[in-house]
């Protein structure tokens, strides 16, 4: 039977300096040249992805934008991809700003991935993500909120206090996948919004009939991991993950500062050998 390995990858696969050890890139890298069928899933965008994974360079498909898109790890390549209605998109948008909330707006325009965001009014914890991609070249800073309603848009990030967020994320999770936590680092409150097919869940499914495989095996650390630890075969826990994942796991492994998923797959991992 073949099966599909897939790891969130902050707080999972990433260590606490935001970089894959020496000894998973080894061991990933190792496997897959091997034949096992693996993948990483995130909230990042394929660049930013990159920058934090410079070590494998395997060739593997990757969940980027929490199932929005699947790309290929070294092209860049879209193998799927999900984008919101435009008329939805436009009305969460003006909805947000009326409610004092600045989102950051993920598009495609004229065939680029950009982020907009408006010039002027971003609070503290916007500026200081947008401060974390100076040099991007997806950055486009945006005159008036017209603009920030320009191309095929696939995602809504939101920075703000979390009295102002919630009610947001009741309304919108009625309709599309909402991501409402912490964010690993920072620990600012983020609301992430996405169409409603674009899961992680959805993505591995997506990803599992590509593929061509028969079992699906995950691992994460945080809440926006539960939709794909809930269709998955087995689901693993890493040491440091929140409470809720825990409780929905297989088993708890290793945490993310011990390797703990690259040692559960040097461990464990059974595939079939490439051809």
């Amino acid at each position: 039977m073949k099966t599909l390995y897939v790891s969130d990858l902050d707080g999972t696969l990433l260590r606490s300096d935001q970089k894959t050890s020496e000894y998973t890139n080894e061991t990933i890298n190792a496997l897959v040249r091997d034949g096992m069928l693996f993948s990483y899933a995130t909230a990042r965008s394929w660049h930013t992805a990159h920058k934090v994974t410079g070590g494998l360079t395997a060739a593997f498909p990757l969940i980027v934008y929490n199932g929005a898109f699947i790309r290929d790890n070294a092209s860049g390549k879209l193998l799927a991809e999900n984008f919101f209605e435009k008329a939805s998109a436009v009305k969460m948008i003006r909805e947000l700003i009326a409610g004092g909330i600045q989102p950051i707006v993920y598009s495609f325009m004229d065939g680029k991935e950009k982020f907009s965001y408006l010039k002027d009014g971003v609070n503290t914890a916007t500026w200081n993500f947008i401060l974390s991609r100076t040099g991007d070249s997806r950055e486009r800073p945006a005159a008036d909120a017209e603009e920030l309603l320009r191309g095929e848009i696939f995602y809504l990030t939101c920075i703000d206090d979390p009295e102002k967020l919630y009610p947001f994320f009741e309304n919108y999770a009625k309709e599309h996948h909402c991501v409402y936590q912490r964010e690993v680092y920072s620990k600012d409150q983020w609301l992430e919004i996405m169409p409603g097919n674009a899961s992680k869940s959805n993505a591995c499914l997506q990803l599992k009939e590509l593929l061509g495989c028969d079992r699906l095996v995950v691992f994460g650390d945080g809440i926006n991991d539960l939709d794909m630890f809930r269709i998955a075969d087995e689901a693993y826990a890493v040491e440091n993950a929140v409470p809720e994942l825990k409780r929905a796991a297989t088993a708890v492994i290793g945490s993310n500062d011990d390797d703990g998923v690259a040692k559960w797959l040097r461990a464990n991992c059974k595939f079939a050998p490439a051809e």
